[in-house]
């Protein structure tokens, strides 16, 4: 499950469980409308109930993120504390331009993401 809040430059979602290609889905469409505004988009993921994720969710990140949307996004905060959901994060450095950085506080995340 997936839920998802947005603010002026921010999308903030956090997944609970089992992350589905329909949550991926979901995400995908509130970004694309999100990037239809002015100014640079941020993403908060708040992982840190993330139970798994299945493999259709991986490649459709990697679609979104390396080839459609790799320049549209000024930062990225990842919370987890899955030490394999950092180092796929430090992974996607190669095929974005965004700022990456990951927490284990969701404060510091989102206070970060804002600036």
């Amino acid at each position: 499950m997936i839920t998802i809040e947005q603010t002026d430059n921010l999308v903030n979602a956090a997944i609970l469980g089992e992350f589905t290609i329909a949550d991926f889905k979901a995400f995908e469409e509130q970004s694309i409308y999100k990037l239809q505004s002015p100014g640079a988009l941020n993403l908060l993921f708040d992982l840190r109930a993330m139970l798994d994720y299945t493999v259709d969710v991986a490649w459709e990140e990697l679609k979104f993120f390396s080839r459609e949307h790799n320049h549209d996004f000024s930062k990225i905060a990842v919370v987890t504390d899955n030490q394999w959901l950092t180092w796929q994060a430090w992974l996607s450095r190669l095929f974005v331009d965004a700022e990456i950085c990951v927490f284990t506080d969701y404060d510091e995340a989102k206070a970060w993401v804002q600036v």
